[in-house]
């Protein structure tokens, strides 16, 4: 068994809240020099018989003809990559090139060299077990996406704390300080950000950005706080006003106690559903020693649940990220979802209040509606009525609300999803 006081010490010297809110599996996690950490070593050597991957014996895949077909528009050092083995870390170039994306409008603010996953949902997990575990508090902005509750409770018996963020037809920015509110001072706590939200599609205006960001520096006050920035959809903004980049920044050495990390990845961003290729950022510079110390702990627990991130996918990623053009291609699918945003508010607008409320929704992939109280149905009856009697599928979200994903609905259809989705209301409950 491997020490790992001196890794929990370079992160102790370079942020002791980040060092306090470490669960006991974080703690202990460890790089260890097995498999992985000794092939490492040996890459260039003119012999290399560390790791159990089949090759030529110089390093070439032997990959089957039709997976290597399949391969075919890709360079031969990239085909190679793809077949064989990819660090537990991630494919460097990926990482560095993934790093510049995401500093590409801001460049004074220190963040590690991004961290392989295997996607987003991967990348929240992991941070479950890094500052989790048994009643930690961990604040969520309400309603939320249910997975939060199977990462972070299921998983770790972490403890969610519901963190209700609309209030009077608008954005309360104060809700997770108050959700924390109760909690013993001094005791660590997570709080999560998903903006643009999942399943809200709303972001916080930049008066609310302020508001918000000082409600998180007075929990910072009294205790350890890790903000983890979900950015599954980060620049899905419709709202000009309204900021595209990750509150990460923002939060990024505005408090001793607070520490900012990024989750992000080539989910959403890049169109790349079935790519599973996510990332962890933390706040510290590439080359400190808490970046190699948090590095060590992500990689070992990494390799204890998957062994390493899937090759393939990071090579597709990377062809992407080497595009000079792909800033243009991923602006040209948020205006295709800017203007299916525009005729669903629209049609939103026109519903009747006594059966239903919109909520705020000025950016990411959903809108949320509220069914009107003293209707006597909840939304799983109406989710399930919308199946059987109206050929439409929605989600329901608790027993109030249902969210409609305009990011998969042709502009052309979205009116007639209101229109259904209002008509089995008013049978239900009208």
């Amino acid at each position: 068994m491997i020490d790992p006081t001196p890794i929990n010490e370079s992160i102790r010297q370079a942020s002791p809240a980040l060092e306090a809110a470490l669960s006991d599996l974080g703690r202990r996690a460890i790089f260890p020099p097995d498999i992985p950490f000794q092939a490492a070593q040996a890459r260039g050597k003119r012999y290399n018989a560390t790791i159990g991957q089949i090759t030529d014996g110089a390093g070439q895949a032997l990959g089957l003809p039709a997976l290597a077909a399949g391969l075919g528009s890709l360079d031969s050092e990239d085909r190679n990559r793809a077949l064989l083995y990819s660090p537990v870390e991630g494919i460097p170039e990926m990482r560095r090139l993934w790093r510049g994306w995401q500093r590409r409008h801001q460049s004074d603010l220190p963040s590690t060299l991004p961290m392989v996953t295997a996607g987003l949902t991967h990348g929240l997990s992991l941070m479950a077990d890094l500052f989790g575990g048994a009643d930690r508090a961990v604040a969520v902005p309400a309603p939320f996406w249910g997975n939060y509750r199977q990462t972070f409770h299921l998983r770790t018996g972490a403890r969610i704390v519901s963190a209700p963020v609309y209030r009077d037809d608008g954005y309360h920015c104060e809700a997770i300080a108050e959700a924390l509110a109760g909690e013993p001072p001094g005791e660590p706590a997570l709080a999560i950000l998903n903006i643009p939200s999942n399943p809200g599609g709303y972001s916080p205006t930049v008066d609310e950005r302020a508001r918000l960001k000082a409600s998180l520096l007075a929990v910072a006050d009294s205790r350890p706080l890790v903000v983890i920035c979900d950015d599954a959809y980060a620049g899905l903004v419709y709202d000009p006003e309204v900021p595209a980049e990750s509150m990460f920044w923002e939060l990024n050495g505005a408090h001793d106690n607070l520490i900012p990390v990024k989750v992000d990845g080539g989910t959403k961003e890049f169109c790349f559903f079935g790519g599973r290729v996510g990332f962890l950022t933390f706040p510290f510079e590439p080359e400190s020693d808490a970046a190699a110390a948090l590095e060590s702990k992500v990689k070992c627990l990494v390799r204890a649940a998957m062994g390493s991130p899937v090759a393939a996918s990071q090579v597709l990623l990377l062809q992407a990220l080497r595009d000079g053009e792909v800033a243009e291609r991923v602006e040209s699918v948020r205006r295709l979802l800017l203007d299916r945003h525009r005729v669903l508010d629209a049609a939103l607008s026109g519903v009747d209040r006594r059966l239903l409320r919109p909520l705020p929704c000025n950016s990411g992939c959903f809108a949320l509606v509220e069914l009107a109280s003293g209707l006597g149905v909840d939304a799983d009856t109406v989710r399930r009525h919308l199946l059987e009697d109206h050929d439409t599928g929605l989600v329901a979200v608790g027993d109030r609300f249902l969210r409609i994903a305009f990011c998969s609905v042709r502009e052309s259809d979205l009116a007639e999803v209101v229109e259904r989705l209002q008509r089995g209301v008013a049978e239900l409950g009208g």
